[in-house]
């Protein structure tokens, strides 16, 4: 069993090129743990490689990641009064997840929404409608200045939603507005979205380890 920050250090002995940002990370952990202690989700807005991004990390905060993270004995038996046969599959094979919603893969709302009122403010209406206070919004832009995600940093911003950034080059707007933004320390795009995988993919494990 490793403890939390045995993971942050790890990502800094692996990559060394992040220590600059290491004081970023720790604090959008400790984000992450107060939104989920207190019943919270993560919302995720990214474009392009960061749409990709942005699902990735769904997939391992909603399932295990490394753990298997097995539903407790409470929820199993109770999975077992909704249904004797079902309930028992149900109760082996399901596991814990951590809230988490990609606001890029709902079609049929942003194509509506894009047709019917302004396709920049796509993600900013997604955070409105799933957004409460004390969740949090993860905006990830290699220039830091995606408008998209930055409406919707405003709007959660209104909401009472704390905000984190994934950014490259200067931070750009994102470092300005978010509450806490780990900017990559590269200025292509490519470079940039390469450090930001073990940047994410250390928070999610993480948080499995403070949560499993």
């Amino acid at each position: 069993m490793m403890e939390p920050m045995n993971y942050l250090e790890e990502l800094m002995e692996r990559y060394p090129v992040l220590d600059c940002v290491k004081s970023q990370i720790r604090e959008a952990y400790g984000i992450l743990v107060t939104c989920y202690e207190n019943g919270g989700k993560l919302l995720i807005a990214g474009n392009g490689g960061s749409c990709a991004d942005a699902e990735h990390i769904v997939g391992e905060l909603m399932k295990g990641f490394v753990k298997r993270r097995p539903v407790s004995e409470e929820f199993a038996g109770r999975l077992l009064e909704a249904d004797p046969h079902l309930g028992k599959e149900l109760g082996e094979k399901l596991q814990g997840g951590l809230p988490a919603i990609a606001l890029t893969g709902h079609s049929s709302l942003s194509t509506a929404f894009l047709n019917d009122v302004d396709g920049e403010l796509i993600y900013a209406q997604q955070t409105c409608g799933y957004g409460k206070k004390g969740d949090v919004l993860l905006g990830i832009s290699t220039s830091g200045n995606a408008k998209n995600v930055m409406y919707a940093v405003t709007a959660a911003k209104a909401i009472g939603m704390k905000t984190i950034g994934l950014a490259g080059k200067d931070g750009g707007q994102l470092k300005k507005a978010a509450d806490v933004t780990i900017v990559a320390p590269e200025t292509e795009t490519f470079k940039i979205q390469e450090l930001h995988l073990p940047i994410y993919h250390t928070l999610c494990l993480m948080l499995e380890e403070r949560f499993f």
